[in-house]
């Protein structure tokens, strides 16, 4: 379980700190220029000008980062899962470990709150 545990942390750590990077500097960065966005807001924070280089900078992070956030996420998915299954979590724990991978910083606390329980619960991998 040790190589779960493990391999659970790391995947935790990289989709989350992707997450942070894409939506607190690549969104901001690529859409905010005053414009509508995504057809649900009339407009945005007029912070950057199309085309200008932070701009460019945001759509690199949304469209590369996003890509790259897309596919770890679902390593992180499975190795979130193969530990839950290994430590016998129940289910609702599951989920809120696996949901807490998409809302930026609480993939955090949710790695650390697995993490304390797997080692509270098999003392032998602390």
């Amino acid at each position: 379980m040790s190589r779960n545990l493990t391999a659970y942390r790391v995947m935790a750590a990289i989709v989350g700190v992707l997450l942070v990077v894409l939506c607190l500097v690549g969104v901001p960065l690529a859409n905010f220029d005053g414009s509508p966005m995504w057809g649900v807001f009339d407009s945005t924070p007029a912070w950057v000008t199309t085309g200008s280089d932070l701009h460019n900078l945001g759509e690199a992070i949304t469209t590369y980062l996003g890509v790259a956030h897309g596919w770890l996420y679902m390593i992180f998915l499975f190795s979130a899962f193969a530990l839950s299954r290994r430590a016998g979590w129940d289910l609702p724990f599951t989920l809120v470990t696996l949901a807490c991978g998409t809302i930026p910083l609480l993939s955090f606390w949710a790695e650390r709150r697995a993490t304390q329980r797997v080692r509270a619960e098999h003392p032998e991998l602390a």
